[in-house]
């Protein structure tokens, strides 16, 4: 095609979208989204041929980069053969699925409830809960995301439930983040113990009899890449035990390898009662999600009908997707690679990056699950301004770059097939547009 021909279609696609599609968590009139009409690995272009370094991973779902071949025929396999099935069949696609889901899981998980991702597993992790201890009360952090339905946005702490709170039985506490500590900690073990004490009183003040689940993203996400301080998960699981609380760890951001780890948790010597995962299982390639059930619970449902379902639960393409991506990272040596870059790439290029920029407050991270904290003063740690961080976001999309912005942040969030070259790239891309604004920024 001719250049010409290329840029029309650019231009068409934009006019489709902006005439008739209508965009998440956005003001419509004033979006003007990138175009992105292929990829590949760690990048992804338009139809003009412009290329973006992918270091947002779209919404940190595409752990395994852009069109892997094995992915991409393990779903063109399955489609040839059966493209769809109802859930109350056996389908041996969806037996392997979660039999490699169960590989990766702790001793005493055998089952998998399958879901279309990762808002609808935090439901049914919710529900499963509840019909389990006969309880119904969630507690779960102001700075956290669990989905866009009706339990998890409820349960989700930031603005974004606020509009949205028809659902019933929600508590919100504060979760440990030392760089802004609602508990005037000095260090990172008086902020676990001191987040672990206001959480134990939270429980005895809404009454621990009442209270199903405890709600936690292992690490938590869109609120900040919070890596936990030392002894909090293993604190938060030995209150849930000591009030007979069921813990449920929200996985759909941090695992299959976003924190260089199958599953963050794995990290902080803690095993939850319900695994709630979607994105990284098969990054995103079809939608899905699920929930890996403790035996315990499970059993529950043994001679009791469990009262949820989905027409695509175990859909056979989603799950020949799963059964190709985990296959793929296991043999590529892919979740090595996360942590690897993360430990000897990442966090060495952003803390060069924060001793030269005194915009930077803090960098935070592990495996490719990173962010740059901005700041207007480092000494009040006050945030950098909206206007700043679009004219961030702005600077580097012109230089090639998709970001992950947030709030005050740069998360840096590539897919888990980064090579050194491209951090490295990414890293000047960073130190320009940084430089830039740090001029601009009185």
């Amino acid at each position: 095609m001719t250049t010409d021909i290329l840029s029309d279609l650019d231009l068409t696609t934009k006019q489709l979208d902006r005439a008739h599609v209508f965009h998440s968590w956005s003001a419509q009139g004033a979006l003007d989204p990138v175009v992105i009409a292929g990829g590949s690995g760690t990048t992804v272009w338009d139809h003009s041929g412009n290329r973006y370094l992918d270091f947002s991973s779209q919404l940190v779902n595409v752990n395994i980069g852009h069109q892997h071949p094995a992915v991409i025929q393990a779903i063109h396999d399955q489609a040839s053969l059966l493209a769809t099935i109802g859930p109350a069949t056996a389908n041996l696609a969806r037996g392997e699925a979660a039999a490699r889901i169960v590989r990766r899981a702790p001793a005493g998980f055998s089952k998998v409830f399958f879901t279309n991702g990762g808002a609808d597993a935090i439901e049914n992790a919710i529900r499963m809960a509840r019909l389990h201890t006969g309880r119904d009360k969630v507690l779960s952090t102001y700075r956290s995301y669990h989905g866009n339905t009706g339990a998890a946005i409820v349960a989700t702490g930031d603005w974004r439930r606020m509009p949205n709170e028809f659902a019933r039985g929600h508590v919100h506490f504060f979760g440990p983040y030392l760089y802004r500590s609602e508990f005037w900690a000095e260090s990172p073990e008086e902020e676990s113990e001191r987040a672990l004490r206001h959480l134990e009183r939270v429980i005895q003040s809404e009454g621990a009899d009442g209270i199903a689940a405890i709600l936690l993203e292992s690490v938590p996400g869109t609120a900040g890449v919070l890596i936990p301080p030392p002894g909090y998960l293993a604190g938060v699981r030995a209150l849930a035990d000591r009030y007979g609380i069921m813990l449920i760890l929200d996985e759909v951001m941090a695992g299959f390898g976003r924190t260089g780890r199958w599953f963050a948790f794995e990290g902080y010597d803690v095993v939850p009662d319900l695994i709630a995962f979607a994105k990284g299982v098969n990054s995103g390639y079809v939608p899905v999600g699920g929930v890996i059930i403790s035996d315990e619970i499970a059993a529950t449902f043994d001679d009791r009908v469990y009262p949820g379902g989905l027409t695509y639960s175990g859909h056979p393409l989603a799950a020949a997707s799963i059964v190709g991506a985990l296959d793929a990272m296991e043999s590529e040596g892919i979740v090595d690679n996360a942590r690897r870059v993360g430990d000897e790439v990442i966090g060495p290029a952003l803390t060069a990056l924060a001793d030269r920029h005194g915009l930077i407050g803090e960098v935070r991270g592990e495996g490719v699950f990173w962010a740059l904290e901005l700041v207007a003063d480092r000494e009040s740690r006050e945030p950098l301004p909206a206007a700043a961080m679009g004219a961030i976001k702005k600077g580097l999309v012109a230089r090639g770059l998709l970001p992950f912005v947030q709030d005050n942040r740069i998360h840096v969030v590539p897919p888990c097939v980064v090579t050194d070259d491209e951090v490295a790239e990414a890293a000047e891309i960073y130190d320009d547009v940084l430089a830039e604004i740090g001029r601009d920024t009185p």
